[in-house]
């Protein structure tokens, strides 16, 4: 979802009401000092991890005032385009996605194989991983 309009007409809250109706958690980015683009990564990671692995549905609130980095832009952009960012998981932690996705895999009835444990895990966090977009006009 995108929703525009200006600071204090209760974008955030309207958004956490809907998940809080939907039965979904609601979760943004802390935006600390010295937050770039591998913190945002390794959010997105996490975000990912609990919607893929653990199959928690989920709404990720991302506001305007939270962009530090354009390139955040593009990797919502990939994520709400094919479900996934490319490169986001080294293969290490890939590995590990995959034999945490084996028992899903088998309770589905799906082939345990890698391509079908990563294949799983991304359709899972398409399907539970909800992006809402915050931003002003101005």
């Amino acid at each position: 979802a995108m929703l525009i309009g200006v600071g204090g007409i209760g974008k955030q809250s309207t958004t956490r009401i809907a998940a809080f109706v939907g039965g979904l958690e609601c979760r943004m980015i802390d935006i600390v000092r010295g937050y770039g683009l591998n913190e945002f990564r390794e959010d997105i990671k996490n975000f990912m991890i609990q919607t893929g692995v653990e199959g928690k549905p989920t709404v990720f609130l991302f506001t305007d005032s939270q962009i530090v980095v354009e390139t955040m832009l593009e990797d919502i952009n990939n994520l709400l385009n094919s479900g996934e960012i490319p490169n986001l998981f080294p293969q290490d932690e890939m590995d590990k996605i995959c034999g945490d996705m084996i028992p899903v895999c088998k309770a589905l009835g799906v082939p345990e194989t890698r391509d079908n444990c990563i294949s799983t895990f991304i359709t899972r966090s398409r399907e539970n991983l909800h992006i809402v977009l915050c931003m002003s006009p101005v």
